[in-house]
């Protein structure tokens, strides 16, 4: 026992002993305990104090937000020295600051103008070169976590002040030096400490398994290493937290392999977790070198102050976490939420202000929600309707005693028309079905509800009236029946339908924007269809619509208004109003004006300049022989991108075009496409990528443009299953990494466990390994 430790008299070591509180778990214990004296057999029974959870005067380290760029970083001096390595371990995993494919600045040097070649240097250096944009300076990862003796060559350049001397890059292979140099130096420290192989604990635990075999210095092997080979079987929480990130650590860093230096686009969106905490989820949208549209979760960050400020540094702090750079986003995707989508203060506009190509786009799923909830809030009669169709769900199913006599009403009611041979058999038919309740941010809940609703009519209003019966009080017995009264009525059926028929033309295309590779000229196609239909419903679906609700009254005993008829609004004085008919009511006030107010709220959900661009784009559409190809527009949209298009770049494109289109129609390969995306595949797959490069950059910037934040929501319904409410206390990084390898388990299943492995062994030292 001595071979290995220092014998401490008790009187020195309570003198020793820090006056400060010990926090063990985050719970303050005397700072002055009293020493225990155990035998060996009572060792292994105490519990063991882990050092990662004990912290003396020591504030704790987030590892997970360690600042990236070389000039916000504090020296690695300034940490405890207990947690310098913890430190170093950290950044190793995370790998040099190397924002890629950015205009970065130039300067005169040498009467020429240079500038930094991340190609030039990262791709030779690139295991420990840093750039630091706001210095415009190189620094070296290793110098700066074991830094040089001061004076030594390279020490400033590289780990201070940043080399920046662009006219002498031959400085940069002179840092590494010699064998001996300060930087190899470094470098053979940073290796060794990721390397399990070299940690005291494993050579401590084969000399113990040496002594062990022996029979010798059993003391050593069972209290201070805790017989850990025995015990190695990873059941332990925090080892199955390493493993886990170690997982997502590795799934993200294939996404963004994947991604390489393709232009991208974010999707985000916010929501609440079971446990009432504020978390925004992130999703890059590209084109891989497959031509496929790609929409990737990367992470879930939670947001205690939702601002757009806030917002802007958390995905700052993404994007240099792995090496992402603003500069290459080329689309914002939100839900339409006012920190988000704000002209001024909003994120849109904080990041607009340093990319300028980053063009917003409103959800389209979003957009056909608010005109769908804009056109409830703005009718009296339709936001009545809704009131009542809400009441009747909630009367019908608050409790299990309603809910199971609505299904046994059902069950007879689909028993009668088999009888009567209105209902046929078969497999897949009369599927047992409830009353939905609606929710205010999905109105294709609100279609289910109202489909189910129509088809359980009878078996409802049966409900309802039972409840009545048996309600306690004449006040509850008043308040269903004037449920009922008003579930009976012409106005309450007539309602029921028109919203059915129209959330049916709008859930339609809802579905149809959930795909994951929507290109922003099918959804386009897909709105002008949905107008389409509703322009048709409105001009020639009235007879047939009002024989349908006359038919569904005579089913029901629902007394029919004669539509020649003097109009009596309900509850009001006909002085009030002016006098009309039931068929101008009906018909016009109703009928007309709900769809006429969806259509225009359809139309003014997207802004002139969005406008533009989204026609420029459709002239890609290689549909019907690419008959909406126009060389003018695709030029103009090219000039939308200065980054991306120079000048001359411009009049190389409208040369590249005239060829690009008789190559086009005269090739039966590109016969029949659907839309962009099939186009960008069979490029690809054609190799005419290359030969018209201009133009398939100008495809991937149509593909990259967002949708739908369809993926987002998905994440929240992920979120909903990993963080229930029988785990509502999972830390945030903990639920980032389940999310992570849950819902990008395709790209999870693809990484090798030998990979994953030197990951968890580097991040901490192991007592043994896997």
């Amino acid at each position: 026992m001595e071979r290995y430790y220092k014998r401490i008299r008790r009187d020195d070591s309570i003198e020793s002993t820090p006056k400060s509180p010990i926090l063990i778990n985050d719970n303050e214990v005397s700072p002055n305990p009293e020493p225990v004296v155990q035998s060996n057999n009572q060792a292994q029974s105490q519990p063991e104090f882990q050092s990662k959870n004990v912290f003396v005067n020591r504030v704790q380290i987030d590892l997970s937000n360690l600042p990236s760029d070389p000039g916000l970083r504090p020296k690695i001096s300034d940490y405890d020295l207990n947690d310098q390595d913890v430190v170093r371990r950290a950044y190793l995993l995370k790998g040099p600051c190397q924002p890629m494919n950015q205009v970065y600045p130039r300067k005169i040097i040498s009467g020429r103008s240079r500038g930094f070649n991340s190609g030039k240097y990262f791709d030779k250096y690139g295991s420990w070169l840093e750039y630091r944009k706001s210095k415009d300076a190189l620094f070296c990862l290793y110098c700066y976590l074991f830094p040089p003796v001061i004076g030594q060559r390279g020490h400033d350049a590289f780990v201070n002040v940043g080399f920046s001397s662009w006219n002498h890059c031959n400085r940069v292979k002179d840092h590494i030096g010699s064998i001996q140099s300060s930087h190899n130096i470094a470098y053979h420290k940073g290796q060794d400490l990721l390397n399990q192989s070299h940690h005291l604990e494993t050579v401590l635990e084969k000399q113990s398994t040496k002594e062990k075999n022996a029979d010798n210095n059993e003391i050593v092997n069972n209290v201070v290493l805790g017989n850990a080979p025995a015990n190695h079987k990873l059941t332990s929480p925090d080892i199955q937290k390493d493993l886990v990130n170690a997982t997502a650590v590795e799934t993200v860093n294939e996404i963004i392999k994947d991604l390489g230096d393709e232009l991208f686009a974010i999707l985000i969106d916010e929501a609440r977790d079971v446990s009432v905490k504020e978390q925004m989820g992130v999703v890059i949208r590209y084109v891989n070198k497959k031509g496929c549209i790609m929409e990737r979760f990367i992470s879930m960050i939670h947001v205690p102050n939702t601002t757009a400020i806030s917002l802007k540094t958390a995905i700052d702090e993404l994007f240099a976490r792995h090496g992402l750079s603003i500069t290459r986003l080329r689309g914002q995707g939100y839900d339409g939420a006012s920190n988000v989508q704000g002209e001024y203060n909003g994120l849109k506009s904080l990041i607009l202000k340093e990319n300028k190509s980053a063009y917003y786009l409103h959800c389209f799923s979003h957009q056909l929600q608010l005109a769908l909830l804009y056109v409830s809030e703005d009718i009296p009669e339709i936001a009545a309707f809704f009131t009542l169709v809400s009441r009747a769900t909630k009367s019908v199913g608050a409790s299990c005693k309603r809910r199971d006599n609505l299904r046994a009403k059902e069950v007879e009611r689909i028993q009668r028309l088999l009888e009567t041979g209105e209902l046929s058999t078969g497999q897949g038919l009369n599927q047992e079905i409830g009353v939905k309740r609606p929710c205010d941010t999905r109105w294709n809940s609100h279609y289910g509800m109202l489909v189910n609703l129509t088809i359980m009519f009878s078996s409802v209003i049966e409900v309802v009236d039972e409840v009545m019966e048996d309600a306690i009080g004449s006040k509850e017995k008043g308040d269903f029946l004037l449920l009922l009264t008003s579930l009976r009525s012409f106005d309450f059926v007539f309602n029921l339908h028109l919203m059915k028929d129209i959330l049916r033309i709008s859930n339609d295309l809802s579905k149809a924007l959930q795909r994951k590779d929507q290109d922003i000229v099918n959804a386009m196609n897909l709105v002008k269809l949905s107008k389409e239909r509703l322009k048709n419903m409105r001009d020639s679906k009235w007879p047939s619509f009002l024989e349908d609700v006359n038919l569904f009254c005579r089913k029901h005993d629902i007394s029919i208004i004669q539509m020649d008829e003097d109009y009596v609004p309900p509850g009001r004085s006909r002085r009030y109003r002016q006098v009309i008919k039931n068929l101008h009511q009906y018909q016009v006030e109703l009928f007309y004006v709900c769809i006429d107010k969806q259509l225009a709220e359809i139309n003014n959900r997207i802004d002139e300049m969005n406008m533009e661009l989204l026609v420029c784009m459709s002239c890609l559409n290689p549909k019907n022989d690419f008959v909406a190809f126009d060389t003018k527009n695709l030029v103009r949209l090219a000039e939308f991108y200065p980054d991306d298009f120079s000048e001359q770049e411009c009049m190389d494109l409208e040369n590249q075009l005239e060829v690009y289109e008789m190559d086009m129609k005269s090739n039966d390969a590109f016969k029949e496409l659907n839309g962009i995306s099939s186009l960008a595949k069979k490029l690809v797959e054609t190799g005419k990528d290359v030969v018209y490069n201009w133009v398939y950059k100008l495809i991937k910037l149509s593909l990259i443009l967002p949708v739908a934040t369809a993926t987002v929501e998905r994440a929240f319904s992920a979120m909903n299953i990993v963080k229930s409410r029988l785990r509502n206390r999972m830390g945030d990084e903990w639920l980032n990494d389940c999310l992570i390898t849950y819902i990008e388990r395709d790209i999870f299943k693809t990484i090798k466990d030998e990979v994953i492995m030197q990951r968890f062994q580097k991040m901490k030292p192991r007592k043994g390994q896997l």
